[in-house]
């Protein structure tokens, strides 16, 4: 009876060591999200089992999904443990993430050949958002899947009630004649994205349509500062959201334009490779320096034309 038992763990040990049908497909999917990366590999690729595989060489995350073991890197920092060994680099204006899939035998004989899927997600640095200050709202772009990721749809332009900027203001809204003069708060907000990436406002400006590149253009912040002094930045690079606040106006003699259009080119930085806040003071002392004390506003190339 005995001996009947072992005969039978022994089959059923030997069924269990060839459940696994060596894959030889060369085929991995990756999809690049805003916070998150996810790598698929078919199931049992040349004979490996799901728990001999490392993602980055160091962590055997990797789980069965229909067919295919995913490897999930959550979150793009590397002062996250889940970080797993990934690899990144910024080549402006692109942000990349390495990582790979690699087997891992420790016995002494390797009965199965080694494998090593590598993949890589990409992510453009800058995107441009818009919003109609007063007119209708500008709907933003879905991620994109594959190996090629975008920030874009984790991006929003908001307009808020008062310079706390705890509460957002809905857009459009009507703005009367004897408002022109009054404070106007708006800022860029990233959600879901790795605290690692900080927003950067390069340059903002306003136009009577929704053309970011009219050629009637009122510029408030160029090279991440206003442009003049009826324009403020409270906070810039410092979070995963830039905001300023800026005089409320109007473009004059254009009656089949009365609306106001906000555009704004963001950088999405990485804190951990570069330098994100911007230091407007310090800028402005090297202006000072380089024109012998005399303050420069620097006016975008755009702007044809300016509204007095």
């Amino acid at each position: 009876m005995v001996a009947l038992a072992f005969i039978l763990l022994t089959l059923l040990a030997e069924a269990s060591a060839k459940s696994c049908i060596p894959n030889k497909a060369d085929v991995i999917l990756v999809f690049c999200y805003p916070k998150t990366i996810i790598a698929k590999i078919p199931e049992c690729p040349y004979g490996w089992e799901v728990h001999q595989l490392a993602l980055g060489g160091v962590c055997y995350n990797g789980v069965h999904e229909g067919g295919y073991y995913q490897f999930i890197i959550p979150d793009l920092s590397p002062k996250n443990r889940s970080y797993c060994g990934t690899q990144s680099e910024y080549k402006p204006p692109i942000y990349h993430f390495y990582s790979h899939i690699v087997s891992n035998d420790s016995t002494v004989v390797v009965k199965n050949q080694p494998v090593n899927y590598s993949f890589s997600c990409t992510y453009h640095a800058t995107y441009l958002v818009n919003q109609a200050a007063f007119d209708q709202r500008v709907a933003t772009v879905h991620v994109k899947n594959g190996s090629m990721g975008t920030f874009e749809s984790q991006l929003s332009l908001n307009f808020y009630t008062n310079a706390k900027f705890s509460t957002k203001k809905e857009a459009p809204f009507i703005l009367e004649t004897s408002e022109i003069g009054s404070d106007l708060f708006a800022g860029v907000e990233a959600k879901g994205l790795s605290t690692r990436f900080k927003v950067v406002l390069n340059s903002c400006w306003a136009t009577p349509s929704a053309d970011f590149m009219y050629p009637l253009q009122w510029q408030l912040i160029n090279k991440g500062c206003p442009t003049d002094e009826t324009v403020f930045v409270h906070e810039n690079g410092k979070d995963h959201r830039a905001t300023f606040q800026f005089n409320a106006f109007r473009f004059q003699n254009i009656p089949k334009l009365s609306k106001v259009w906000l555009h704004c080119e963001t950088f999405i930085c990485d804190s951990e490779k570069l330098s994100c806040p911007v230091n407007c003071d310090k800028r402005k002392r090297m202006l000072r320096e380089q024109t012998g004390g005399v303050l420069v506003v620097e006016l975008s190339l755009r702007s044809k034309l300016i509204p007095p």
